[in-house]
């Protein structure tokens, strides 16, 4: 990657004549940590491919790279979420980059044309039937019916109020983890950002117990903030508002997906009826602190893969989970 002295737009860079790919400078922070626990972090000075997931489905390999056109002192270009073929090398050394590839995955998300009794269809009989004994379980321990809601952007102080209550007595909160509800402001900045958004919260009674937070990108939801209070665990509150979302957002119409963001889970597979395979594709301008960087944020994430799949054969990967989240 060459420095790039010419005279760029700082907020928008097109990677090559007539490529329609654009990278947008943002800086963006690249977290050293162990499963969910942070260790460390560094703030790279990087340029964001632009363009949602499912648009980038059946392009190029590989994004065109803006290597003549990056401002100068910008350390990396980051394609989050880009669809790839298949499986691909953690490090590549390229003749202008470092390619870096931290996370592959499949995107799930839910295809939210057609209606909610269409989309229940993928679920085995089983399934169907687990899902609405748990609806109905919640529904019994609240007298009969379910009480929740849906918020808009104008109501964004209101919903913020009652999920940063049910937020504070979850484990990603006290461990101070990405996934935590944020301050109003931050909050705030992101449905600014984003131009919309929906927050829906369950009670029961008049406490709130569940919360999940969506915004608007492109036409598509992202389940971005999710809670629920741990004491109602065996109620599955989580399960029950994800269920109730869903169906209010079949029935309001106008969203073209609910995307599950990025990573895999039992319940976005579980719940999603499409998915992408994506990968997080880092390219590094070739430096001696970018080679140290790389180096040591895979060799980290390699020991940190292979110690979770000795607990997990051992049986104390669940066990210690338990624990790091009752701990906190």
């Amino acid at each position: 990657m060459s420095g790039g002295d010419a005279a760029v737009n700082p907020d928008a860079i097109e990677a090559g004549t007539g490529s329609g790919f654009r990278w947008r400078s943002q800086p963006r922070r690249l977290r050293f940590g162990v499963g969910e626990v942070g260790l460390a972090s560094i703030d790279l000075r990087s340029v964001i491919l632009e363009g949602h997931f499912m648009d980038l489905v059946g392009g190029p390999v590989e994004p065109p790279l803006p290597f003549d056109g990056l401002p100068r002192g910008t350390d990396v270009a980051i394609a989050g979420s880009y669809p790839v073929a298949g499986p691909m090398p953690r490090l590549a050394v390229l003749p202008h980059a470092i390619r870096y590839v931290p996370s592959q995955y499949r995107r799930h998300y839910v295809d939210l044309s057609g209606t909610f009794e269409a989309y229940l269809e993928k679920f085995s009989s089983k399934s169907r039937s687990t899902l609405r004994k748990k609806v109905r379980k919640f529904a019994e321990l609240s007298g009969g019916s379910i009480a929740w809601r849906q918020f808009r952007p104008e109501d964004l102080e209101e919903y913020h109020r009652l999920a940063i209550e049910v937020s504070r007595k979850t484990y990603q909160a006290r461990l101070h983890l990405a996934a935590a509800l944020p301050g109003l402001d931050d909050l705030r900045v992101q449905v600014a950002r984003s131009g919309d958004a929906r927050g829906f919260v369950l009670f029961h009674g008049a406490r709130p117990v569940a919360y999940l937070f969506c915004p608007v990108r492109e036409g598509d939801l992202l389940y971005q903030f999710v809670g629920y209070d741990p004491e109602y665990e065996p109620w599955s509150p989580g399960t029950v508002l994800l269920y109730l979302a869903l169906q209010a957002l079949f029935a309001e119409g106008g969203f073209r997906a609910f995307d599950f963001t990025e990573g895999e889970g039992a319940h976005k597979e579980f719940f999603g009826n499409r998915y992408v395979q994506c990968a997080d594709l880092y390219y590094f301008r070739k430096s001696a602190r970018n080679y140290l960087t790389v180096g040591l944020h895979a060799g980290l994430q390699s020991a940190s893969g292979r110690a979770k799949r000795l607990l997990d054969r051992l049986g104390l990967k669940g066990r210690i989970k338990k624990m790091i989240r009752a701990k906190a």
